[in-house]
């Protein structure tokens, strides 16, 4: 695939003149404070963002003509976690392995004195901030982003990367008119799915994209990472996640038992075929959608000529979803291991009893 990254969204009119912008983030907790220099090399400047897992620093590379980087730091609770490390440890590999344009970029560090990641800093805003400024996103807009989105899974997916989270918090629109797909933090790669038995993926994800088969828990695949996409550009065509409501149990049953609304009802500007793409990006079986992102990005970059097969008249309503399908896993837990609980009591009288019974 030709990559395009000389200003790919010169000619798209909502992501003319982008905004650098980041929410305000108080000092106060952080680990570090501006004008500390980080293994006498980072320099921080800036607190850009916090979260429950970690804080997100603006610093400057000393080491690299004062070159700006940000630096992504775990809370000290959490380094101590094996699972977590195990998983920081993870992101930062797959990030190394990347090398495209609209992926960010991860710079190695040797001899850190704890765990962070340095990234390329990026000057823009995610498309999450352009949604709330500009929804939906005029259709030539939309189809434009999501090409260059397929751009950079196909290249993700060709080293074997498998995303898994892709959404508007997750894709940054650029200032110099280009794109990065960040946060690698639930991705996997072959080397992490050697080492987690088959059938034993998480369904993680962020419910409002999530495809059908991470909230059944099944393996993720490239097909899912395509679902995240159709669910994504269906916000950007009508302003709407796919499964609206307030109930993310009900919205999470929704996907899996039936289809979303037809985009042409909640925007009737869209073309029949933007329509079709969306919706075979969203198949709720994964053989049903594109098989490939290259294959995605075909049809999104030839729009007009998209065959529109009738996707948007066969559409499902999802089935009534009843309280506790989802939210108590610990009912089916309980219910599975209750036999094992009571063979395991049953072998333990037995052997107690015969110890007793012994000379």
């Amino acid at each position: 695939m030709k990559y395009n990254d000389t200003c790919p969204l010169e000619q798209v009119t909502c992501c003319q003149e982008v905004p650098e912008h980041h929410d305000p983030v108080e000092a106060a907790g952080a680990p570090f404070q501006p004008g500390h220099v980080l293994d006498g090399r980072f320099r921080i400047s800036e607190i850009l963002s916090r979260s429950g897992m970690g804080t997100i620093f603006k610093a400057e590379d000393t080491r690299n003509g004062n070159q700006p980087v940000a630096i992504k730091v775990p809370h000290l609770e959490y380094e101590s976690d094996p699972n977590f490390f195990s998983r920081f440890q993870r992101e930062e590999r797959i990030g190394l392995e990347l090398n495209h344009p609209f992926i960010l970029k991860f710079i190695p560090v040797e001899d850190k004195s704890r765990p962070y990641i340095v990234t390329e800093y990026l000057k823009g805003c995610t498309l999450e901030h352009m949604l709330k400024a500009m929804r939906p996103l005029p259709e030539k807009d939309a189809l434009k982003i999501a090409s260059l989105i397929c751009e950079a899974l196909q290249h993700m997916h060709d080293h074997g990367v498998v995303h898994r989270d892709l959404k508007p918090q997750n894709i940054m629109i650029c200032c110099d008119g280009t794109i990065r797909i960040m946060d690698f933090g639930i991705a996997r790669d072959d080397v992490s799915r050697r080492i987690t038995r088959m059938g034993n993926s998480s369904s993680m994800g962020t419910p409002d994209y999530m495809a059908p088969e991470q909230v059944r828990g099944k393996r993720a695949d490239k097909r899912t990472d395509l679902y995240n996409l159709g669910a994504l550009l269906y916000e950007m065509l009508t302003g709407a996640v796919p499964f609206q409501n307030d109930n993310p149990w009900a919205a999470l049953n929704a996907r899996v038992t039936g289809d979303p609304v037809a985009p042409r009802k909640l925007n009737p500007e869209l073309s029949a075929q933007a329509e079709e793409i969306v919706l075979r990006a969203l198949q709720r079986e994964p053989a049903d959608r594109y098989p490939s992102a290259a294959a995605m990005k075909a049809e999104i970059d030839t729009v007009d000529h998209v065959r529109v097969s009738g996707l948007a008249d066969r559409l499902q309503e999802p089935q009534p979803w009843a309280p506790g399908l989802f939210q108590r896993p610990w009912v089916l837990a309980a219910a599975m291991l209750s036999p094992l609980l009571v063979a395991v009591v049953v072998l333990s009288f037995l052997l107690l009893r015969r110890h007793v019974g012994s000379p």
